[in-house]
């Protein structure tokens, strides 16, 4: 690999292999980004586990280090234009990966006592950097939505995300649990 500064992107775009230069903000881009985004923000809540008195469990933790590989191939699937759609190309994550989620879903769900009322972020501070994840993982699908109606590519990667969600709500109600704090109960505010 050769210099990571290049000032190729000076003007607004950048370089994507094999395809060409995209503008900066081209959907393509946001999605991909979003995904990066994502993965340091699971990143976060790995390096941070430890510097206070809650620990993430190692099921999640093993869970976690796997969703970053995970992610990381998810991005470069969106940065392939045609990607599992031309002839001859292949989806880095496909079918396996989305059945390994569901999969992880299950568990989790079999695992937790069931939701009675809506919760809101919080609890230990792990929990609450899981539910951060999950959020900026809605607006990576969001922003993966975007591209997939535009470009038909990458449809795969919406479900990829929509699972993971589910997985990183589940997986901080868990770390909660492990810590013997109970789920934070919404409380729907005072009309005036």
């Amino acid at each position: 690999m050769g210099s990571i500064s290049t000032g190729g992107g000076d003007t607004g775009d950048t370089g994507v292999l094999g395809a060409g230069r995209f503008d900066k903000c081209h959907p393509r881009i946001e999605a991909y980004g979003s995904v990066d985004e994502l993965n340091s923000e699971i990143g976060v809540c790995l390096a941070s586990s430890g510097d206070n008195s809650a620990t993430i469990p190692q099921p999640i933790r093993d869970q976690l280090d796997e969703i970053q590989s995970l992610l990381f191939s998810l991005g470069a699937d969106l940065a392939q234009p045609g990607c599992g759609i031309e002839q001859g190309t292949e989806l880095r994550v496909g079918a396996k990966a989305i059945d390994k989620l569901t999969g992880w879903v299950h568990q989790w769900e079999q695992e937790l006592p069931p939701l009675k009322e809506f919760i809101i972020p919080g609890g230990n501070l792990n929990a609450a950097r899981l539910h951060r994840a999950r959020t900026v993982c809605r607006r990576a699908e969001r922003r993966t939505v975007e591209f997939c109606r535009s470009s038909g590519e990458g449809q795969q990667a919406i479900v990829v995300l929509n699972r993971l969600s589910d997985l990183l709500f589940l997986q901080a109600r868990a770390a909660n649990q492990a810590d013997g704090i109970a789920d934070v109960p919404w409380k729907p505010a005072e009309s005036k």
